[in-house]
């Protein structure tokens, strides 16, 4: 018998029943990322009403394509990642998926959560049939850029700019990344 136990680590695809928790770990996670971009009152700290979107979400997605993985450590959410069809105007629809957020709750980093989930969702992605995958990371988020072109991904020259308040007072610059899969 070892003296080193293993965690019990996983990744599945989410169900509705886990909206609590994945809303739980995004507004704990929001409250990390956009602290020096967002001012602090305009963030949810309640997650029962963005419990109650990822609910029905999960419950009827609009694509067959569009899933929702979640990490696990025993039953409890550590994070989760969104695939789907890309949905850039460049992106080709056939070949072209995107891993349109990878969130984990922020006590939960350097645990090798993050790892499992990508590369859980860049499998379901090859599954899907899709090629190539991107997603947007915001330009100072070093730390998960850095995760990312550790793991192959690459920028390939887009940048966009998101509203995040509609006003256009509250905006943040993110940079695209790709991969090729299958």
């Amino acid at each position: 018998m070892s003296n080193n136990p293993t965690a019990d680590v996983s990744v599945r695809i989410a169900w509705a029943d886990d909206a609590d928790a994945i809303a739980a770990v995004q507004v704990r996670a929001w409250q990390v990322l956009y602290a020096d971009v967002v001012p602090a009152d305009a963030l949810p700290s309640d997650p029962a009403p963005v419990a109650e979107i990822w609910r029905s979400s999960l419950a009827k997605p609009a694509d067959a394509r569009n899933r929702v993985l979640i990490a696990l450590e025993r039953n409890r959410v550590t994070g989760f990642a969104l695939t789907g069809p890309a949905a850039d105007p460049d992106a080709d629809p056939i070949a072209d998926g995107e891993l349109s957020e990878l969130t984990l709750d922020p006590g939960e980093r350097g645990k090798g959560h993050g790892s499992r989930l990508l590369q859980a969702a860049v499998d379901t992605l090859a599954a899907d049939r899709f090629t190539r995958v991107a997603t947007w990371v915001i330009v100072t988020d070093d730390d998960h850029r850095r995760f990312l072109t550790e793991a192959g991904w690459a920028p390939d020259g887009a940048h966009r700019e998101l509203d995040l308040d509609g006003t256009g007072t509250t905006t943040v610059r993110q940079v695209r990344l790709h991969t090729a899969i299958g």
